[in-house]
This record gives structure tokens, sequence and C-alpha cells, in this order.
């Protein structure tokens, strides 16, 4: 529809239509303001909802707080502590957190499943105490050792996933039955066989210098020695990330632990998920029982015991949730480094180590009572 103009001439018809189509042309103008003014009213809303969008998804990140977390626990030893600003001194940090932090990363993606492990400590030493007693007594490569230890650690996961999701009995009991059995079996087997509770060195077998590279060497960087496990951890949480994210068994993980029910109804293996994800944790903890293995050359049958709990917590200090579904493998990393930092960190500001335990302790309950208002308010939100 056009505007209506104003005639151009001159005489009483003239001045009558110009008259006339005055009003129908100052109601088009104010027709095309208020249009403006609400366009610019939308766009402004939308940038706002936007904005409180953005912000939204900022809160829901489960590694939010850990991030925060670690950012103010490195200021304050850096400022507290000055052998803690050196360069060797965070190398130690990195390799302190890269041991635990492996892992973490396998029990975290557990608990993003629903289910907890606590039989994962004494597991690593399971592990080395198998690879090294296979080598000593039957003089075999260290390889072989090696293997025949990954198929030990794997048949103990595929046992506990197989348990829980068979029995339906929670995988809390299921695992602390396979952590007593596993600690007796490390101590009982260890002195018949050896006569004590320490394994002895098998740095002269065959295979010995390769694995140690591979698994407990160390590089230089500007001057200073890292490990490389801090190179193994960092890829393993690569790894990690994109089967959470960018995979269909990432989903299915995150699936499972949301609601299981749920996940089998439109058909997601969740049996088969379970047990993989304790496999997960199995050869994670494999791992580090090797790196144990050719870094110290001898294996202690009691080690281990205890360390379980500090890969929960590393887990639930990097957002992952104590009821499933809900975490990331980059916020476990943050979870260690929060651990490395804090343990090294007191030590070379020159407190007493025992004050350890109570920063772990109070982290924790932070994470879990931070990680219980995000939930809240992700739900809100819906």
């Amino acid at each position: 529809m056009t505007d209506a103009k104003p005639e151009q001439g001159t005489g009483p018809a003239a001045a009558e239509k110009n008259a006339q189509a005055a009003p129908n042309l100052t109601s088009s103008l104010n027709k095309e303001n208020t249009a403006e003014k609400n366009a610019n009213n939308a766009a402004e809303q939308n940038a706002g909802k936007a904005g409180e969008n953005a912000v939204l998804a900022a809160f829901k990140r489960p590694e939010l707080t850990s991030l925060v977390g670690a950012i103010l626990i490195f200021a304050l030893f850096m400022i507290l502590a000055p052998a803690f600003r050196s360069a060797d001194a965070f190398a130690t940090v990195l390799y302190s957190s890269s041991t635990l932090g492996i892992i973490a990363l396998g029990v975290g993606l557990l608990m993003i499943g629903d289910e907890f492990d606590l039989s994962s400590g004494v597991a690593v030493t399971t592990a080395a105490l198998a690879a090294t007693m296979l080598n000593y007594n039957l003089w075999l490569n260290s390889w072989t050792g090696v293997f025949l230890s990954l198929i030990i650690s794997l048949s103990i996961g595929a046992i506990n996933g197989y348990l829980v999701t068979k029995t339906g009995i929670h995988s809390f009991l299921i695992t602390l039955a396979m952590f007593l059995m596993l600690q007796g079996i490390n101590l009982a087997v260890t002195k018949l066989v050896t006569g004590q509770v320490a394994t002895p060195t098998i740095s002269d077998m065959e295979g010995y210098n390769s694995a140690k590279a591979f698994f407990a060497s160390s590089f230089e960087v500007f001057g200073v020695d890292v490990q490389i496990t801090v190179v193994w951890w960092l890829l393993f949480v690569a790894l990690a990330s994109w089967l959470l994210f960018k995979t269909r068994f990432g989903n299915w993980i995150f699936a499972v632990g949301g609601d299981a029910d749920a996940a089998r109804a439109v058909g997601v293996p969740v049996r088969r998920v379970k047990i993989t994800l304790f496999m997960f944790v199995a050869f994670s903890a494999w791992f580090v029982g090797m790196h144990n293995l050719f870094a110290f050359d001898s294996i202690q049958a009691g080690q281990g015991v205890g360390n379980e709990f500090l890969y929960i917590i590393a887990a639930v200090i990097g957002g992952c949730s104590l009821t499933g579904g809900r975490g990331t493998a980059i916020g476990t990393a943050i979870g260690a480094l929060i651990f490395g930092m804090t343990n090294q960190g007191i030590v070379y500001a020159g407190w007493n180590p025992d004050w350890f335990k109570f920063f772990l302790g109070a982290m924790l309950l932070l994470a879990v009572l931070t990680n219980n208002s995000f939930s809240r308010v992700q739900g809100g939100a819906k």
C-alpha cells in the first residue's frame, strides 16, 4: 500500500486534497517510528537474553569451580612459597598431578556413568606386582610381563563391571570387596613367592630399558626435567574429551549416568557401557602401576591402600557428579592439578604436612556444595 502524498497545485480543490492527505501521511510516519522502536527493543531483549544464556552456560560447566580454585591456589603458593615459583618446582607439581590424574581420569569417566571403584588404589599395586613377579620368576622379557599384567588388570575391571551389572548390587560394595581381596592377594602372594613384602629388582631383564623409556623416562624442556607421565596424562585427557563429546559412546556414558532405565529404553547397551568404564579404570591403574615398577624397580606389596579416595576426590573437585551424568575429562585434570599444587605447595611453603589432609577435605566439601548449587541452577534454567 502506497502512502498518500499531498497534491501539487493551487486552488481550493488542491488545498482540500492536501488537507485530507496530511493525516494519512502523519499516521504512516508514526507507524514506521513505532515499528523501528519495537525492532530496537526486540534487539536489546535478545542481546540481554543472549548474555544471560552465556552466563548460565558458563555456570553449567562442571569444571568452572575447579578452574577458579586452581587459579586461587596457584596464586596463594606463588605469594607464600618462593620455592614454588621455580620451573623445577612446577615440573614436580605436574609429575605429582599426572600420576594421580591418569587414574582420576578413569575414575571420573566411571563416575559420569554413575558408578564407583574402590579397588583402583590397590589395583595399581596388583598390576605392578603381577608384571615384576612374572618377569623375575619365569625369566620373561619385560614387555611380556607388561602385557600379561595388562590382561590381568583388564580382567579385574571386567569382573567388577560384570558383577555390578549382573547382580544389581551397588558398585561401592562390589569394589570394596574387590579392594579387600586384592589387598590380601598382594601381600599373601608376594610373601609366598619372594619370602618378603617387596619384590626383587628386574633391571637386568631383557626389555627393561625400553619399557622404562616408555613408562618412566624424562626429557628436558628449557633445562627442566619433565616426566613422561605428564605427556601421557595430557594425551589421555585429550582422548577422553574427544570420546565424551565427539563419539556415540560418549553420549551413551552421559545417558547411562543420567538415567540408566531411560537409556536402556532407547537402545543404549547399558551393561556394555558400564563394564567398559570399569575396564577403563583398570587400564589407568595398570598404566600407573607400570610407571611405578619401571621408575623404582621394586614394589612394596602394601602400596596403594587409601589412594582410591584421592582419585575420587580429584574427580569430584574437578566437577564430576556423585550421582552421575555430569563431568568432564578436563575437570578431572584440573582436580588432579589442584591436588598436586596443594601437596607440593605446602612443602615448599614450609608448613606442617599434616595440613594437607585438612585442605584436601575442605576442597572436597566446597566442591560438593558448589556442584549441588550448580545442579540446582541448571535444573531451574531448564
